[in-house]
C-alpha cells in the first residue's frame, strides 16, 4: 500500500462541460452521503472528503493482472456504489472516477502509466444495459480516460448472458465468466497497453476474463483499476 495524495481535486475537474450539463438536470450530491454539495466540481463534500482513506489497495485479477483499488466495499462506500448502479445516480461518475484515477497514479509506477495507450471498461450484456440504462463501469472509464488524457475505447463486448457473480463462490465465478467476453476489434488493442476499469473487484474473475479476451486479441500489457474492493477476499 502507498499513500494516496487526493489533494482537493478541483484542478482535475475544472472545465468539465459534461458534468456542468448533468448538474443542470440533477442536484449536485456527494457520492458517499448523498448530501447536496455547493461546488459541482469537487469530488466529495468536506465531511466525506476528510474520511477518505489515505491508502489505496493493491489487488490482482485472475491471471495475475495488477489492479489498483481505491476504497473498501463497505459502509458509505458500498452505499455509494449501490446508489450509482441502481438508483440512477449517474452524476456520481466524475467524482468517483477522480478517486479511481488517484489510486492509479498512486499504485502504478510513472513508467507503467506513461505506457498506457487506452482505457476501456468491463462491458454489460445488452439485456442488463437496457434494464439499467447505462453501464456504470463505462461512465467511470470514460471520465478516468479524460482525467489521464488518454483515449477511451469500447474494446470489450459481452457475448453471453450469465449469472450474477455476487451469488457465486470463487470457483463458480471463474467458470461463470468463461467465454463470456471477447475483444470488439483487434485493431483497437493489438500491441497496446490497456487499462480496464470496473466498479468492484471481488475474486478478480471478471476482470481476469476481460483481460484474457484482450490478450487473446494481441494486447501487450493489461492493467486494472476499480473503485472498490470487497473485504472478504
Amino acid at each position: 500500500m502507498k499513500k494516496n495524495p487526493f489533494g482537493d481535486g478541483n484542478d482535475c475537474l475544472d472545465g468539465h462541460m459534461k458534468q456542468q450539463f448533468i448538474n443542470g438536470f440533477y442536484p449536485n450530491r456527494c457520492p458517499y452521503c448523498d448530501g447536496l454539495m455547493k461546488n459541482p466540481e469537487d469530488y466529495a463534500c468536506p465531511g466525506c472528503k476528510a474520511l477518505l482513506p489515505s491508502f489505496s489497495m493493491e489487488r490482482f485479477a485472475i491471471g495475475g493482472y495488477y489492479c489498483a483499488a481505491a476504497l473498501r466495499y463497505d459502509g458509505s462506500y458500498a452505499e455509494a456504489v449501490k446508489r450509482f448502479k441502481f438508483k440512477k445516480r449517474a452524476q456520481y461518475a466524475p467524482k468517483l472516477a477522480f478517486v479511481i484515477t488517484s489510486s492509479v497514479l498512486q499504485i502504478f509506477t510513472p513508467e507503467q502509466i506513461s505506457t498506457i495507450d487506452a482505457v476501456t471498461c468491463v462491458p454489460m450484456h445488452i439485456r442488463d444495459l437496457r434494464s439499467r440504462g447505462y453501464n456504470q463501469a463505462e461512465l467511470l472509464a470514460r471520465r478516468c480516460a479524460e482525467l489521464m488524457s488518454l483515449p477511451y475505447r469500447d474494446a470489450i463486448i459481452k457475448i453471453k448472458y450469465n449469472r450474477k457473480q455476487h451469488d457465486l463462490s470463487g470457483a463458480q465465478r471463474i467458470e461463470n465468466v468463461r467465454g463470456v467476453y471477447r475483444c470488439a476489434d483487434k485493431s483497437l488493442v493489438r500491441g497496446k497497453n490497456v487499462l480496464i476499469i470496473d466498479d468492484i473487484i471481488t475474486t478478480g474473475a471478471t476482470l481476469g476474463a476481460c483481460a484474457k479476451a484482450l490478450k487473446s486479441a494481441g494486447a501487450k500489457n493489461i492493467y486494472c483499476a476499480v473503485l472498490c474492493t470487497t473485504v472478504n477476499y
